[in-house]
């Protein structure tokens, strides 16, 4: 069975749902509107990948100059298949502004992609868990971008992001005064929340908004 993904609908059930369990939550979709988890456009999976890797840890408009002069030196305005990225010297990428160890982990990708060891038209059929378990098998990909991956690319609903800072913090501001939450305390409080914890903790990133 191909696992559910989020459509418009989908999502906008999923957030009145969310409104009747959660009343600290319903706030917050009241303050910031529906959620656009279900709205975003799909990439292909590779190009999504690379996208997620050039994206580690930079602001947005930084890693968008980087990924644009990495297109460039490639001669090409969307992201090319793994075969042109392995044929491009590593230097000519680290002069277009990738730093070495994200040219390594994309190379990496681009290996297990040509090697078939990760089949990216399979990840759609893969549960949430193989999904994570067979992307962190490559250099640069941990559970963070995995699941950052499953949510954004895939629309996966129901995946819970402990380890990322923003879904922490909203959190501790939302329903700790500020005061954190361990892991433990968040899965047990987003079991309300399921089968749709990635709505839960889009409302988590918002709620960091100033509004």
């Amino acid at each position: 069975m191909i696992p559910v993904r989020f459509t418009p609908e989908t999502c906008r059930t999923a957030t009145r749902t969310l409104a009747r369990r959660d009343l600290v939550l319903a706030r917050l979709i009241k303050a910031h509107g529906p959620c656009t988890l279900g709205t975003r456009i799909r990439r292909d999976s590779f190009a999504a990948l690379v996208r997620a890797i050039v994206f580690q840890q930079l602001s947005t408009g930084a890693a968008t100059t980087i990924y644009t002069r990495v297109m460039a030196t490639m001669n090409v305005t969307a992201c090319p298949p793994p075969a042109t990225w392995l044929c491009t010297p590593a230097e000519s990428l680290r002069s277009a502004g990738l730093s070495t160890q994200k040219t390594r982990y994309i190379l990496d990708l681009c290996r297990h992609v040509t090697d078939g060891s990760l089949d990216t038209r399979r990840l759609h059929r893969m549960s949430d868990d193989d999904v994570i378990a067979t992307l962190t098998q490559v250099k640069g990909i941990g559970r963070w971008t995995a699941e950052m991956f499953l949510m954004f690319h895939l629309q996966r609903p129901d995946v819970l992001p402990l380890g990322d800072l923003g879904v922490v913090t909203g959190f501790a501001k939302v329903y700790g005064n500020g005061t954190k939450f361990t892991a433990d305390e968040m899965t047990a409080h987003a079991e309300a929340w399921r089968p749709y914890r990635s709505i839960g903790s889009w409302y988590m990133w918002r709620a960091l908004e100033a509004k």
